[in-house]
């Protein structure tokens, strides 16, 4: 469980405090059941990444390129683009929810605070010592989450009423975007690389255990998240996020909000830019010394500090970033079932049964679904 706990940090970032509690404000329980989709969508896609490095020894980029090597590197190319532009928005969001946090803090003027956090990435990423500092800003983003726990319980929502919601599927008017923001911000893509690359010498037993009770601990945190969101008036605002934590558990709430919102997406903006970089060593077979490696880590990084100087508002730029992920989902998807399904590949006892397909195949379609919806209408909006 331990060692799995790091998929459900990667996934309680920015989007997770800023989607989830903002679904809460402003739509009440009706959203609860898309944290249950993404939640159990994480699992299944997470265990069959994973079940493909214990059956093979390959990790999931390179079992897709061999699957598909007859297309020379079309495949993997058009992977590794959609994963980092995935990553690259995730960034921009990352660096917005950083400086939101040390802003509430401190009250410092954002865009020397981005200065200050991006140069430390970049000096962190350049030397290659983040793993420390990103497990002990997952404590205290845990830390956060367990406040949120206590607040969530305040809240006092009827348990019939979260019952239902957590399993009826409903569509109020105007939610369509934090509905993708909300599976984009739990099934995370980058997360099914990184996960399959870290299962190296687990039984399947063993790797089962540890995502369904890692995967569900972050689905409970994102779900306390959205009921603590019913409590904010006012409109959703990290101001009023902090308000919340202060006037339930004291003063050292609201400090404990704003740290662990700078601890959430400072570790994210570590974690982001290398995870581009890896699915391209994954995918194309690069040396972690190679130029192109550095480049894609230093880009990623300057999207999101670039995001971050900007005046845009950064809860409104979280959200349509979590967004872009639930729409590119489908595309990581398609090709983790063909790869899990691949006979010449995969041995059997390790592709997917009829209820396992059945589970990826509907993560696929509501996904295609509400991405090919949020597309539709912001073309429709542009043209209009």
């Amino acid at each position: 469980m331990l060692f799995w706990s790091v998929i459900s940090a990667a996934f309680i970032g920015p989007g997770s405090v800023t989607a989830c509690a903002m679904a809460g404000a402003q739509f009440g329980l009706q959203l609860l059941w898309v944290l249950t989709f993404a939640t159990f969508g994480t699992v299944w896609l997470q265990e069959a990444a994973s079940r493909i490095t214990i059956a093979t020894g390959r990790d999931l980029g390179q079992t897709i390129a061999l699957a598909n090597q007859k297309r020379g590197k079309t495949v993997p190319y058009l992977l590794f683009f959609a994963v980092t532009f995935g990553c690259a928005a995730y960034q921009a969001g990352n660096i917005l929810g950083a400086v939101s946090g040390l802003s509430l803090l401190t009250g410092w003027s954002a865009r020397w605070l981005t200065i200050g956090v991006g140069a430390v990435c970049i000096i962190l990423l350049a030397i290659g010592s983040t793993q420390w500092i990103a497990n002990f800003l997952g404590i205290i983003v845990f830390a956060m989450g367990g406040a949120f726990v206590y607040v969530a319980f305040g809240a006092s929502p009827p348990a019939i009423e979260v019952a239902k919601a957590l399993v009826v599927p409903s569509y109020p008017a105007g939610s369509l975007l934090l509905i993708n923001s909300l599976i984009g911000t739990t099934i995370v893509p980058y997360n099914l690389f990184f996960g399959s690359g870290i299962t190296q010498g687990q039984t399947l037993s063993e790797m089962r255990l540890g995502v369904w009770i890692a995967v569900l601990l972050g689905g409970f945190i994102s779900v306390v998240l959205l009921i603590a969101g019913l409590l904010i008036t006012g409109g959703f605002t990290y101001p009023n996020m902090a308000a919340v934590l202060s006037e339930r558990v004291g003063a050292w709430g609201g400090l404990l909000f704003a740290f662990g919102l700078f601890a959430a997406g400072f570790a994210s903006s570590l974690t982001a830019p290398l995870a581009a970089a890896i699915t391209g060593k994954s995918l194309l077979g690069w040396s972690e010394r190679s130029w192109t490696y550095r480049l894609v880590w230093i880009g990623v990084l300057a999207v999101g500090l670039a995001f971050g100087l900007s005046d845009y508002n950064p809860v409104k730029i979280i959200v349509i970033v979590q967004a872009i992920n639930g729409i590119l989902l489908p595309v990581v998807t398609i090709f983790l079932f063909l790869a899990v399904n691949d006979r010449k590949l995969i041995p059997d006892g390790f592709r997917n049964s009829l209820s396992q397909n059945l589970a990826m195949l509907l993560v696929v379609v509501v996904s295609l679904i509400f991405g090919g919806w949020n597309v539709w209408l912001a073309v429709q909006s542009l043209f209009n």
